[in-house]
């Protein structure tokens, strides 16, 4: 019997009985051809690969993360809290030392999904990794954490929810924002000014095949890695930068991707987007299964890949060396930077309008952070959306609040009239306690 390097735990949830529609790219045959693939490829016969049943996510893990409007029962689904429960089971796994490393394979995706949830955005209702995430930190203490994001699509959901968070390293690689969905994950994207420089996005051309990634990785995702040194590393594993994808325009193939998370090696891996159901799934997630393990995955391939596509452009390789020199500059420069651009001021105000696509809602935002050289720096957040009719406020209070930040945050939460808004929030992430008014 074979026997895999690693012990690797796989979480599945296919969740068959939900999609956007029937005709949506986000429908319930996504996971079919991989399912079949894997008991094709005897991956669970090898020793040391272990599925395992998803948990389900309660109320208490959402609220860890997001504010939903008017509740938690109102923007999600039974299959919302398995997907993201299935999430929590495979960091679970790999935190109690029963498995090395995890793969979550489960849908519905979550990365687009942002603090504040009036509806459903790019596919996502609630962000599956950051539940995890925040679970794990309550559960086991685990404080500084890398997300890598390899979806074809802008993490921008993930990105909002760490914006102010100088313990959670976020790096999105993804094609172009001005070529596809969000719009959004541009370089000049740092972070909020208490946490400068812990947000990073490498916007890549259309186009970029599996050199291109690979040189990304080996030149900015892992000597930044290195010097954050996060004790847990996931990789939000959309798949829709596959050659076959039919929204995307990237070049990736099985074997570029199961490269990438051998040089990654991530603890848990949690599948995001990917809408080629037959032509790559099957293929990318055996290949990242294999590579999670340690195993040797040079065989797997599409049927109908051809090598000659696949030659990569000089002018785009040279676009990814130009790209990953800028991004490390402003890496290496982050923490003097902030300091330049908090210059004097208490307080850094933010106004924005968010759509959510899926559901047709428009949502408008004021969000006021206390600048603290003490701690993270306490936020709040002043939403409206005419589509749903609600003006809520959401107050947050860091993990590592300092007491003049909580102070002021639960000045916010008590203060607030119930003649401005239909609901108050208070996430208090130092206390554990999350209470609606």
């Amino acid at each position: 019997m074979l026997k895999s390097p690693k012990k690797m735990a796989l979480v599945f949830f296919p969740a068959y009985d939900w999609a956007i529609s029937p005709t949506h790219p986000e429908r319930e045959e996504r996971l079919l051809y991989t399912q079949d693939q894997i008991a094709e490829e005897g991956l669970l016969d090898i020793e040391g690969i272990r599925e395992y049943r998803p948990d389900i996510a309660v109320e208490r893990d959402v609220e860890r993360v997001h504010f939903c409007v008017p509740d938690v029962k109102s923007r999600t689904t039974e299959s919302h809290m398995i997907s993201a429960g299935g999430a929590i089971k495979a960091a679970k796994l790999v935190l109690s030392h029963e498995a090395d490393c995890a793969f979550a394979l489960v849908r519905p995706p979550g990365h687009h999904s942002m603090r504040v949830v009036h509806g459903n955005r790019g596919f996502c209702n609630i962000n599956i990794e950051a539940i995890m995430i925040e679970y794990i930190r309550d559960a086991f203490g685990v404080d500084r954490v890398a997300v890598v994001d390899t979806d074809c699509h802008h993490g921008d959901g993930t990105q909002d929810i760490y914006w102010h968070d100088p313990d959670t390293l976020f790096i999105s690689l993804h094609q172009d924002g001005r070529t596809l969905y969000p719009g959004s994950g541009f370089i000049d994207e740092l972070g909020g000014l208490g946490a400068y420089g812990t947000t990073l996005n490498v916007p890549l051309p259309p186009f970029t095949s599996d050199d291109g990634y690979l040189y990304v990785m080996d030149h900015l995702v892992l000597p930044v890695l290195e010097e954050f040194r996060p004790e847990i590393i996931v990789n939000s594993a959309g798949q829709d930068n596959h050659y076959s994808d039919p929204i995307t325009n990237m070049m990736l193939t099985a074997q570029g991707y199961a490269e990438l998370n051998r040089k990654l090696s991530p603890h848990i891996a949690v599948l995001e987007g990917g809408y080629s159901i037959e032509g790559a799934l099957p293929y990318v997630n055996t290949g990242i299964i294999l590579a999670m393990a340690g195993m040797d995955f040079s065989h797997v391939k599409e049927p109908d890949r051809d090598l000659q596509s696949f030659k990569p452009q000089r002018e785009i390789m040279d676009y990814c060396r130009e790209l990953c020199g800028k991004l490390t500059v402003l890496w290496e420069h982050r923490r003097e930077n902030a300091v330049r651009l908090r210059g004097v001021n208490r307080y850094d105000e933010q106004a924005r309008t968010i759509f959510y696509d899926t559901d047709g809602i428009t949502e408008y935002q004021q969000e006021r952070l206390r600048l603290c050289g003490d701690c993270p720096g306490s936020w709040v957040i002043d939403s409206s959306s005419a589509e749903t009719g609600y003006r809520i406020r959401a107050v947050h209070v860091p993990r590592k609040s300092c007491p003049d930040c909580r102070k002021e945050a639960l000045g916010h939460f008590q203060g607030a009239s119930k003649s401005d808004f239909d609901r108050v929030f208070l996430q208090d992430r130092q206390d554990k306690i999350f209470e609606t008014r």
